[in-house]
C-alpha cells in the first residue's frame, strides 16, 4: 500500500501544473451535480400538484417540466464541457510523462539499454501509459461526479426526512468497504499483468526485427511456442486480475439493493402514517438511487486506477533509473584539437565479478593512424566505447589533449569524433537528412561532394527521387553496403577533428572498397584515426596496430614488425590468407 501512494502523490504532482483546468473540472461538476440533484425535488413538486384527476394544477405543472427541462439542459452543457477539460487535464499529463521518459532515456547509461529488452522499454512508455491514461480519465470522469453526487444526495434526503436518510447512510459503507477490500488486492496482480505485457512486446519487437534470421534458421516453431508460453502467462494473470477486480460491481450493486429495499419499506410505511408526501417519496428515491449509483461506478474506478497504478509504477521506474553521470559544471575542451591520447592505468568491466581491462595504457601521438586488433571479445569495440564515453571506466584515466574525458562535455566530446560502425544506423526520412544529420547546416554542394568521396552518389541517382528519396525504418529498402556508404558519407561531411572505423568496409564489395579506403586514406591524413579491423590486409599501412586479448595490450608495433616477431599477429594474420604466403614471407 506503501508503494501506491508514493505512486499516487508522483501522479498527484504531475497534475498540480493544471490546477486551473482541475479547478474548472470540479465547478463544472459541482454544476452538473447541483443540477442533477435539483430535478427530483422538481419532479417531487410537480407530483404534489397532482391530488387527483380532477384537482390538477396544471400551470405549476408546466412549470416545473420547464425547469426539469432546463436544468437537464444545464447539466448536459456542464457534463460535456467536463469531459471536454478532463480529456485536456489527462492528455496533457500522459504527454508530460512520455516526454520526461524519452528524456530520460537520452541520458541512461548504456548499460541499462543494453541490459534491458527494447521491447519492455517501448511498453513502458506506449502500452502503460496508455492505459494510464483511460485509468486517469475515468477517475476525473466519474470520481469527482460520484463523490459529490453521494454527498449531495445525503444532504438531501437529510432535508427532506432523516429517519430514512439514516438508514441509507448506515447501510451503503458496506460497498466502500467491499471496494476497498478487493481493490487492496488486485494491484499486484495488476502489475504482474503489465510485466507480462512488457515481455510480450519484447519478445514481439525481437521476432519482427529479426525475422530473416528466424526463417534463415527455421526457428518459426519454436518462436511460436515461446509467443504461445507468454500469452498463456498474460491469459492467467490477466483473468486473474479481471476476475478479482470484477467482484467488486456485483457486491455493491447488491448492497444498493437493499438500500433501495430499505428506501422504498420505510418510506411507504412512513407516507402511510403521513411522515412524507408521495411526492417527497418520489424525490427521495430518485435520490436513494442516485446516492447507490456512484458507488457502483467508483467501485468500477477504483479497478482501472489500480491498473493505472501499477502501469504507472513501471514508467516512473523507467523515469527514477539513475542517469550517466552528470556533466561537469564548466567543462573543459582542449583549445585545439591536436589528437594526442593519453590512457592510464585504465580499469573496466561490464561485470563486477568478470573484469575485461585492468591497468590498460595507451599513449596515441596526433595524426597517427591506430588499427586495433584481436579476437572477438577481447576488448575492441569497449575500447571505442570507452573513448566516445558511452561507458565511464572505473579505474584510471583517459586524455585527449590533456584533458580528461570525464572533465568534458559528452556533446563536446563527442563532436571530436568522426565514427562509423559495422552496424548501421539510418532514421526515417529522406537521403540528404540522413547524410546530413552531424552537419545539418550543410550546403547541398557539400552533402553532394560527401556523397561522391564515399562512393554513394552514384546509387543515389539510381533512386526514384534521389537525395529526396524517403528512406524506410532502419533503411530497410537498401542494401546494407548502401546502408553503408550512407554513413560513410555521413562522416566525410562532418569531417571531425579524429575517426573511428569500426569495420566500416565489412558490407561493401572489394572493388569499392578500395576506392572507399582510397578515401578514408586521404580523410584520416592528419587525423588521429581508430581501426578496428578483422580484415587484416586493410590495416597494413597503419602506423601502430594494438594486438588485443582479454583486454590487453599483447603486442603492438607496425604490420612488419609484428609479422617479424612471428608471435600471435603473425598467427592472425597468416590465418587468414594461404600457407604458401607464410612460407615466401
Amino acid at each position: 500500500m506503501d508503494k501506491q501512494m508514493t505512486v499516487v502523490k508522483k501522479i498527484l504532482r504531475r497534475i498540480k501544473q493544471y490546477l486551473p483546468a482541475l479547478i474548472l473540472s470540479l465547478v463544472l461538476a459541482t454544476v452538473y451535480v447541483a443540477m442533477s440533484l435539483y430535478i427530483p425535488i422538481l419532479v417531487g413538486q410537480g407530483i404534489d400538484n397532482i391530488i387527483s384527476r380532477e384537482n390538477v394544477d396544471f400551470v405549476q405543472v408546466k412549470q416545473k417540466l420547464f425547469a426539469v427541462v432546463l436544468c437537464a439542459g444545464v447539466a448536459g452543457v456542464s457534463q460535456w464541457i467536463m469531459n471536454m477539460v478532463n480529456n485536456h487535464i489527462t492528455y496533457c499529463v500522459t504527454r508530460d510523462i512520455r516526454n520526461e521518459a524519452f528524456r530520460h532515456i537520452q541520458i541512461l547509461p548504456l548499460k541499462y539499454l543494453d541490459g534491458h529488452p527494447q521491447g519492455d522499454v517501448v511498453s513502458r512508455v506506449i502500452s502503460d501509459v496508455d492505459t494510464f491514461a483511460d485509468g486517469l480519465l475515468m477517475g476525473f470522469t466519474q470520481l469527482f461526479t460520484g463523490a459529490m453526487t453521494i454527498l449531495g444526495t445525503l444532504l438531501m434526503m437529510l432535508r427532506i426526512n432523516w429517519i430514512i436518510a439514516l438508514v441509507v447512510f448506515f447501510i451503503t459503507p458496506l460497498s466502500l468497504l467491499v471496494a476497498k477490500f478487493v481493490a487492496g488486492r488486485t494491484y499486484s496482480m495488476f502489475r504482474l499483468q503489465s510485466k507480462i505485457r512488457g515481455q510480450q512486446t519484447a519478445m514481439l519487437d525481437e521476432t519482427i526485427g529479426q525475422m530473416k534470421v528466424v526463417q534463415a534458421y527455421g526457428h518459426e516453431s519454436a518462436s511460436l511456442r515461446e509467443f504461445d508460453e507468454i500469452n498463456e502467462e498474460l491469459q492467467k494473470a490477466s483473468l486473474r486480475a479481471i476476475f478479482f477486480s470484477s467482484i467488486t460491481n456485483p457486491c455493491t450493486r447488491f448492497v444498493n439493493s437493499v438500500v433501495y429495499a430499505g428506501v422504498g419499506i420505510s418510506g411507504a410505511l412512513i407516507a402511510i402514517a403521513g411522515g412524507i408526501t408521495v411526492g417527497n417519496l418520489t424525490s427521495f428515491l430518485n435520490y436513494a438511487n442516485q446516492y447507490t449509483k456512484p458507488f457502483n461506478e467508483i467501485s468500477g474506478v477504483i479497478t482501472e486506477l489500480q491498473n493505472a497504478v501499477a502501469c504507472a509504477a513501471r514508467v516512473f521506474e523507467l523515469i527514477e533509473e539513475p542517469a550517466q553521470e552528470p556533466e561537469p559544471s564548466a567543462g573543459k575542451q582542449p583549445r585545439q584539437v591536436r589528437g594526442a591520447v593519453e590512457i592510464r592505468n585504465l580499469r573496466f568491466s561490464y561485470t563486477p565479478d568478470r573484469p575485461l581491462m585492468e591497468n590498460f595504457n595507451l599513449h596515441v601521438e596526433p595524426g597517427q593512424k591506430i588499427a586495433i586488433v584481436g579476437p572477438t571479445g577481447c576488448g575492441k569495440t569497449t575500447l571505442i566505447n570507452l573513448l566516445m564515453r558511452f561507458y565511464d571506466p572505473q579505474g584510471g584515466s583517459i586524455a585527449i589533449d590533456g584533458v580528461d574525458t570525464r572533465e568534458m562535455e559528452r556533446r563536446e566530446l563527442r563532436g571530436i569524433f568522426g565514427m562509423v560502425l559495422q552496424d548501421t544506423w539510418l532514421k526515417t526520412g529522406t537521403i540528404r537528412e540522413n547524410i546530413s544529420m552531424g552537419n545539418p547546416n550543410a550546403t547541398e554542394e557539400e552533402i553532394l561532394a560527401a556523397a561522391k568521396k564515399a562512393h554513394a552518389h552514384g546509387f543515389i541517382m539510381r533512386l526514384p527521387e534521389g537525395y529526396d528519396t524517403v528512406i524506410s525504418e532502419a533503411g530497410a529498402n537498401l542494401s546494407q553496403g548502401q546502408r553503408q556508404l550512407l554513413c560513410i558519407a555521413r562522416v566525410m561531411l562532418c569531417l571531425p577533428p579524429m575517426l573511428i572505423l569500426d569495420e566500416a568496409t565489412s558490407s561493401i564489395d572489394t572493388r569499392t572498397e578500395m576506392q572507399i579506403q582510397k578515401a578514408f586514406a586521404t580523410m584520416m591524413e592528419g587525423r588521429t584515426s581508430f581501426i578496428v579491423a578483422h580484415r587484416l590486409s586493410t590495416i597494413q599501412e597503419a602506423d601502430r596496430i594494438l594486438v588485443m586479448q582479454a583486454g590487453r595490450i599483447v603486442e603492438q608495433g607496425t604490420h612488419q614488425e609484428l609479422l617479424q616477431k612471428n608471435g600471435f599477429y603473425a598467427e592472425l594474420y597468416y590465418s587468414q590468407f594461404a600457407c604458401g604466403e607464410k612460407q615466401n614471407g
